[in-house]
């Protein structure tokens, strides 16, 4: 199987070209008005981004129109919904292809900014975390599914620069201003918002409508993470056919790909990613993909890594500036704020952050770095060195720790480590040095396999798994290709007492269905409550509460009488479906867990969904308007410089230079009026254009 990036390009031929300032001429039609104000040069080669304005569709690359088809894709993307980075790619026929976005990278920041007057996702978003802190969200991935009381969302509120709030039943929500007002956003909402950028990238490759998905997960993520995914992808107008393991993805990249083999061999997926971290071990022979076991951490990955760089520059920084507020011959202390301390500075965390991203990276291939910010907070400059010593031991517990769930999932598989026959890397803080070391140590310096893209492997693997789904895969390999896929933590229900029942044991494959009887402990009770849980603790405060049903009414009997039946069914998405029976009498009930934490129902979906419509709509028309405007702008300024040039101005009739004058001033006074329409700013230009195409063809 090949993998084909594709990055946007333009292939020239015949160009037309739409002149930003004047009326819309082919080249080769340039009148000699024209030429002291406006110059083309074009490269001799394709080229990845074109900054000309364009009069008409441009082939691009596989005759992909600029203007997006009403027609829909009959298949499916596949998306990498990352915490940090997203992914998108499709699978046709034969080939895999990972999509660039607009700035031609083949990754997307998981960013999503709001302004007063616009909401930017992506590149756009994370450039503005340091201008527009308080109203750029990220990591939101960290917060899907789980309550906002949930110790690791408490931690993380303490350094994320944006607002977390109580949507009144303990669901945290994003809290932004935007459009001119407070609005609040589910952790749901916020990730449609990045599927649908991704689903929008697909789209301009495709040349069509995308309606359906495969989209990853971690592999440890519990029911609720799970199914407030699907629910994410169902308010971006997905259709979500498989929600699927990150590792498992990342095994079918690895198995399908350079080094596929129908060998039968056992493969452990390191996936150390930006936000999340997971092991899984598999077991792979032909087109048969069996998990063995799988652990992680939901909240481990480069960000973590970031933030203790972090911590260690904010007590540098305050350290050094006591002790130059403290020098009798530095700067006077009166000037000085009375604090160095930076922590509620959201801006200068932003930027220190990034910075400290940006040096991770470096010590990645470099033995140091130095970390250089202006005015960071205050007035003061910050400069530090860091090498790539300093940088391991500040991070040492973390990049030991990534150790324990490797040792876990070669518990749980009962095999040793010499019957691992790869270690394959995936996610970009797999990059780092030390963790390979620490890795390849652990299994006694077995080499690690590194042939595919750590950014890409997981969203490849889904595009596969789409392909499957959607009928749009046609090779041999794929053909007889199965996953068989496994609960990552144990599901049951709260006996008397809070004792922990495990109904589906941790490591069963997926699908299932596993059953188990309970009874009552109060003669005539009518009534029995079944709290389902996620975990492996004995006790079930320690466990993932996913959710609660009541069997009622049961007939009268004695304690201990009545036969309860229950079923847990876990589906091919790992989602969980739960029935309670009284044998005797035949009455049921069951929950789909979706009333739980982090679950919205069908209503509340459907009223996302068209919010989301409504912010897509505002963003369209935001986008419309700022290019109308700036196309009326320049094109006042072209006209400016043709009336106030006595050449040009002299050759005009008699009334003509008043006219386009009087237009001129018109057309500036639409712009001071904030909220103009694009079509009104484009009436004026159109106004002005035909005055100035009249004046120049009458000389």
């Amino acid at each position: 199987m090949q993998q084909k990036k594709v990055a946007p390009q333009l292939k020239i031929s015949k160009l037309k070209v739409a002149w930003p300032a004047l009326p819309h001429v082919a080249h080769s039609e340039e009148p000699n008005w024209l030429r002291p104000f406006k110059t083309l040069q074009l490269p001799s080669r394709p080229f990845r981004r074109c900054q000309l304005q364009l009069s008409l569709d441009i082939p691009l690359q596989d005759n992909t129109s600029l203007k997006m088809a009403d027609e829909v894709y009959d298949g499916a993307i596949g998306i990498d919904l990352g915490t940090t980075y997203s992914c998108v790619a499709i699978y046709e026929g034969t080939n895999v292809e990972i999509i660039a976005n607009e700035q031609g990278s083949f990754t997307t920041p998981s960013f999503v900014s709001f302004t007063a007057e616009e909401r930017l996702i992506g590149e756009a978003a994370k450039n503005q975390a340091a201008m527009n802190p308080k109203n750029t969200v990220f990591d939101v991935k960290r917060l899907i599914g789980r309550r906002i009381d949930d110790p690791t969302v408490k931690k993380d509120m303490e350094s994320w620069p944006f607002k977390v709030v109580d949507d009144g039943n303990g669901n945290p929500k994003v809290e932004v201003d935007y459009l001119g007002g407070v609005h609040t956003f589910s952790a749901q909402e916020i990730s449609a918002m990045v599927l649908t950028k991704m689903k929008e990238i697909a789209e301009v490759k495709i040349g069509k409508k995308v309606e359906k998905a495969v989209i990853t997960v971690p592999a440890y993520f519990n029911d609720n993470q799970r199914q407030a995914t699907k629910d994410a992808g169902a308010i971006s107008g997905l259709n979500v056919l498989r929600i699927i393991n990150e590792p498992t993805a990342a095994a079918i990249a690895y198995g399908l790909g350079a080094n596929k083999s129908n060998k039968e061999r056992n493969v452990l997926i390191y996936d150390l990613g930006g936000g999340t971290f997971d092991v899984s071990l598999l077991n792979i022979q032909g087109g048969v993909f069996t998990v063995k076991a799988t652990a992680g951490d939901t909240h481990l990955g480069g960000q973590d890594f970031d933030t203790n760089l972090l911590d260690y520059c904010k007590k540098e920084f305050t350290r050094r500036t006591k002790k130059a507020s403290t020098n009798p011959y530095s700067f006077p202390t009166t000037f000085r704020s009375s604090t160095t301390d930076l922590s509620g500075d959201a801006r200068a965390l932003r930027r220190l952050r990034t910075a400290c991203e940006r040096a991770k990276r470096t010590l990645s291939s470099g033995a140091q770095t130095t970390i250089e910010i202006d005015s960071l907070f205050d007035g003061e400059d910050f400069n530090i060195n860091v090498t790539r010593a300093r940088f391991e031991d500040l991070n040492a517990k973390a990049f030991s720790g990534t150790l324990e769930p490797v040792a876990q999932v070669l518990k749980d598989a009962a095999i040793e480590k010499s019957a691992v026959d790869e270690i394959v890397l995936v996610g970009g803080s797999t990059r780092i040095p030390k963790v390979q070391k620490l890795l390849s140590e652990f299994f006694d310096g077995k080499k690690l396999e590194k042939s595919i893209n750590p950014d890409e492997a997981v969203a490849y693997g889904a595009a596969v798994q789409a392909g499957i789904l959607s009928g749009k895969a046609t090779s041999a390999e794929t053909s007889d290709l199965l996953l068989l896929d496994v609960v990552p933590l144990s599901l049951g229900v709260a006996m008397e007492g809070n004792i922990f029942a495990p109904v589906v044991p941790r490591g069963q494959t997926v699908p299932t269905i596993k059953k188990r009887t309970f009874t009552t402990v109060a003669d005539n009770q009518q009534t029995v409550q079944f709290p389902v849980f996620q975990g492996e603790r004995v006790n079930c405060e320690d466990n993932t509460s996913l959710g609660e049903f009541t069997l009622a009414p049961i007939p009268p009997m004695k304690a201990g009488e009545p036969v309860l039946e229950v079923v847990f069914e876990v589906d091919v998405n790992g989602i969980l479906k739960v029935t309670a029976t009284e044998k005797t009498s035949g009455r049921s009930a069951n929950i789909t867990i979706s009333n739980s934490v982090g679950k919205l129902s069908s209503s509340e979906i459907e009223k996302m969904v068209e919010e989301a419509e409504k912010f897509k709509s505002n963003d369209e028309a935001f986008s419309k308007r700022f290019e109308a405007k700036q196309q009326l702008e320049s094109y006042i300024s072209r006209v400016e410089e043709i009336v106030s040039d006595p050449t040009l101005s002299l050759k005009l009739k008699r009334g003509q230079k008043e006219k386009i004058e009087q237009s001129l001033s018109e057309a500036m006074s639409q712009l001071e009026i904030e909220d103009s329409s694009a079509e009104d700013l484009k009436k004026k230009e159109l106004a002005l254009k035909r005055l100035v195409t009249k004046a120049m063809s009458s000389r």
